[in-house]
């Protein structure tokens, strides 16, 4: 068969590449942005914003605690809290079980006290790899307690929000949450604390809509998408076309909802810029 002979020819002195590739595994990444392609490290040291287009890439909670805060000062609160499923929605249990043994966080939320240049804090960062940040009632109770300890130990709170908004699998219970969340901040402004929230891509739902818009100064990194709901849905409501770069961080800010937006290579200083200015 002639197919046979086709298949035959070749040189065999020609190496044959391994099944790996000649490009290791995970040391690449595209940009969901600009679509270059970027070699992985780069972007870490780079405090893992795109070097070509200057894309905020989604952090971790460890990584963002790690890039913010100084090296080994960060004491996570050992609340022993377990989401459970009021309302038995099915495969929920699992999900949550598998994320926890992944992501080897027990939420959305991690909560504890650190310092940024000696300065103490008490730091809530969301981590949106756990059910895109959603807010049920472990994330509420975490955020809650946080704050409630910056009101005991008179230090700033510092909130990263990164959500899509409340917890569907838990139902009423994520939404008093909201509620919850914002009484414990006004708590906070009668005791004359600081709470400083930093929104970052995306925050939506009902995140935005109580404590990450409550704070005495709003941050955000560039690009962040933040709303309540999302654009597609308001249009459909509205009938209307919304304005060119409705949501991003940089429409809220020219509006005035937006205190400032920091890139991620000065968040630090930023925040400790405003701390000491408080003090």
């Amino acid at each position: 068969m002639v197919i046979d002979k086709i298949k035959k020819r070749g040189n065999k002195n020609i190496r044959q590449p391994e099944n790996k590739g000649d490009i290791p595994v995970g040391k690449w990444l595209k940009c969901e942005k600009c679509g270059e392609i970027l070699y992985r490290e780069d972007v870490r040291e780079n405090y893992s914003v795109c070097m070509n287009c200057g894309h905020h890439v989604r952090l971790s909670s460890r990584r963002r605690i790690w890039q913010t805060l100084d090296e080994n000062s960060f004491q996570a609160f050992d609340l022993n809290l377990k989401t459970v499923n009021p309302l038995e929605m099915e495969d929920y249990a699992e999900k949550l079980k598998h994320l926890q043994t992944v992501l080897e966080i027990d939420d959305a939320v991690v909560c504890g006290t650190g310092k940024i240049n000696q300065e103490e804090v008490v730091i809530c960062v969301m981590d949106g790899n756990f059910l895109m940040g959603s807010m049920g009632s472990v994330v509420g109770e975490k955020i809650t307690y946080s704050i409630e300890k910056a009101i005991e130990l008179k230090v700033p709170l510092i909130i990263f929000s990164v959500s899509g908004g409340a917890r569907m699998q838990e139902g009423i219970i994520s939404l008093m949450q909201m509620a919850k969340t914002s009484a414990a901040i006004a708590k906070l402004n009668e005791a004359g604390g600081l709470f400083i929230s930093v929104l970052t891509d995306p925050t939506y739902g009902g995140v935005t809509a109580s404590f990450a818009s409550l704070g005495d100064i709003i941050l955000a990194e560039p690009n962040a998408m933040i709303g309540f709901a999302g654009k597609r849905v308001i249009k459909q409501t509205i009938g209307e076309d919304l304005p060119e770069g409705f949501q991003t961080a940089e429409f809220l800010l020219e509006h005035g909802f937006v205190d400032k937006i920091v890139e991620r290579k000065d968040m630090k200083e930023t925040l400790y810029r405003i701390i000491k200015f408080h003090k």
